[in-house]
């Protein structure tokens, strides 16, 4: 199943909906009935497996009146997650040994992942402009990454258990702005975490219909490719980070984890490349859609 989160154009109040073969949207609340399980995408989440159960009947069986897709704007599928997004860094190979290159370093191979995160307010629409903040940075810079949707509360969650936690997948990029990035003491979360930074979507789809073990991830800009890998490559596997992140802290459901990018990203060009103001961002993951971001 796919699940967004969309608006009626013009003005329409933002609400879950069902994305039926790619081109309608089922209006979940209206389908349903509203109450706190069906009117945001964190009720329908928490939710559990009664409701993804009732959405599969919904799918099976949907309204005769629903909407198309092209005449609704859609949001990000978690409009404002309850706590930051989860950030996992050098964890294609590829993308670890550009990075070394780049910044003349003789790093090892890490023992266990690098998490960071990125503030709520990040958090940006699948076709929504990226804002360009040119009095604050001019290095702004591209990350495809594959997005894991925690759908099970847990803490200390085992390697073998840790894919039964997993809600769905969807499309991010983790915008990063590189000066501020390293201008903190090499902590990254100001350089990661300017609005708009976070463009996630265009929406969930969940575990059961997709393997994320196979799935193509690209990044373009201007059409022009710039990053193309397979989330095969991930470094460490996603069971591993659900482990090791859920150690001594837990993860509730609607928690997002953004899994890491690979080789391609501008700063480690030669020379730099990074996104200005009319440059077309495109972000791409095999199975489950495109986000187009516009650089403000």
């Amino acid at each position: 199943m796919r699940l967004a989160t969309y608006s009626p154009l013009p003005s329409g109040k933002p609400r879950p909906g069902l994305v039926i073969e790619g081109q309608r949207i089922i209006d979940v609340p209206a389908a349903l009935g509203a109450d706190a399980d069906t009117n945001t995408m964190l009720g329908i989440i928490q939710a559990g497996a009664a409701m993804l159960e009732r959405l599969r009947n919904l799918e099976k069986n949907p309204p005769a009146s629903m909407a198309k897709l092209a005449d609704v704007k859609l949001h990000a599928p978690i409009p404002r997650p309850a706590k930051n997004v989860f950030c996992v860094g050098w964890n294609y190979l590829e993308h670890f040994d550009e990075g070394a290159r780049k910044l003349q370093d003789n790093r090892e191979l890490p023992k266990w992942p690098v998490f960071f995160s990125k503030a709520t307010t990040a958090v940006n629409g699948p076709f929504d402009p990226v804002p360009f903040e040119a009095k604050v940075s001019t290095s702004l810079d591209w990350e495809v990454e594959l997005g894991m949707i925690i759908g099970t509360t847990g803490k200390n969650i085992g390697e073998g258990d840790a894919m039964r936690h997993v809600f769905g997948y969807t499309v991010i990029n983790d915008v990063s702005w590189r000066d501020l990035q390293r201008r903190h003491g090499g902590q990254w979360h100001k350089g990661k975490s300017l609005d708009g930074t976070c463009p996630m979507g265009p929406w969930i789809v969940t575990a059961d219909s997709i393997d994320p073990n196979n799935l193509r991830v690209t990044c373009r800009v201007n059409g022009v490719t710039k990053q193309d890998s397979n989330t095969k490559h991930l470094y460490f596997k996603l069971p591993r980070l659900i482990a090791e992140l859920s150690a001594g802290m837990t993860l509730e459901a609607g928690d997002v984890i953004s899994t890491g990018t690979p080789e391609g990203v501008g700063f480690a060009r030669n020379p730099p490349e990074f996104l200005k103001p009319g440059d077309l961002l495109e972000t791409e993951i095999e199975g489950i859609g495109v986000l187009r971001n516009p650089i403000a």
